[in-house]
């Protein structure tokens, strides 16, 4: 006999005699870790893992789906009664008592030993606690994803037309792929214009010695700024806009001139330029072009 509870729970009552559900040692040698639902980690929703054979004996009596199925129950994989209960003390009540929801299936009580309904409650809980978080990898090893899956030839090609201007596989590329061995982490690097592209050579303070290349400071996006009567002000770019634009100078001097129109006249001197155009410019075969021939520049 099946019966639905309006938790969601489903009981497979058997015909034959029942084993009892048997019982933890009464004082382990040191307590098991907790364990929770996916990665949840609050506290009432913590539980330690329940004993094997208990939770083998509770799903002998439950039901094949938590989902609660086409008997109208709860799915208990999203259900709060089970999600917080410990063990057995949310759902004894329910079998007991029984429930009759409105617009909902009912329940009649049920004549269940509290052991057996503890048993199917630390099997439901063993169920759930081996579901991973909505969107997260599936269990196991990582996986190791192989993006070079590009031509080089053509990405050399790509390379010579699009970027060489800029750049150069003898020049400030030299040992690229050395410095940046993960090929997903070169494609960012390239995609973005850091680490070696638009770079000034300048060493991050603190960063790696020899044995591992340290990565490099981006050049800073500067500024001219030229008045009528031919004075100018040069340094980084702070902040600009149609009505100012700021800048600090070498010894760290902060200027700020108003905007009307054309003057004073500003040249701004970007060295992602180049990497902003071609966002819109280059399609998915390109990236993975231009990566398959970047890691061979070792």
């Amino acid at each position: 006999m099946r019966l639905i509870l309006s938790t969601g729970i489903a009981l497979c009552l058997s015909a034959g005699p029942r084993v009892a559900a048997q019982q933890p040692p009464a004082a382990p040698p040191a307590p098991p870790p907790a364990t929770t639902r996916g990665d949840q980690t609050f506290p009432a929703q913590q539980r330690p893992p329940g004993d094997p054979a208990v939770i083998e004996h509770g799903k002998s009596l439950y039901g094949p789906d938590l989902r609660g199925g086409d008997m109208g129950g709860v799915n208990l994989l999203r259900s709060s009664l089970v999600l917080n209960d410990q063990d057995g003390e949310l759902v004894l009540p329910v079998v007991a008592q029984g429930r009759f929801p409105q617009g909902a299936p009912p329940m009649p009580p049920l004549a269940l030993p509290a052991d057996d309904v503890k048993a199917v409650a630390a099997y439901i809980h063993s169920v759930a606690a081996q579901g991973g978080r909505q969107g997260g990898p599936p269990p196991g090893p990582p996986i190791e994803l192989n993006i070079v899956v590009g031509d080089a030839a053509r990405g050399r090609k790509y390379f010579a037309a699009n970027c060489a201007d800029c750049h150069s596989s003898t020049g400030d590329l030299k040992g690229l792929a050395t410095r940046n061995p993960d090929a997903m982490m070169l494609q960012n690097t390239w995609v973005a214009g850091r680490g070696g592209f638009g770079t000034s050579g300048g060493v991050v303070p603190g960063a790696p010695t020899a044995t591992a290349p340290s990565p490099r400071m981006p050049k800073p996006v500067t500024v001219v700024v030229t008045s009528p009567d031919g004075q100018r002000v040069e340094g980084r770019l702070d902040r600009v806009d149609d009505f100012m634009v700021s800048l600090v100078q070498s010894d760290g001097t902060r200027r700020t001139f108003r905007r009307e129109g054309a003057v004073p006249q500003v040249e701004i001197t970007d060295p992602l330029e180049g990497h902003k155009k071609l966002l819109v410019k280059y399609t998915d075969p390109d990236i993975h072009d231009v990566t398959a021939y970047l890691v061979t520049l070792k």
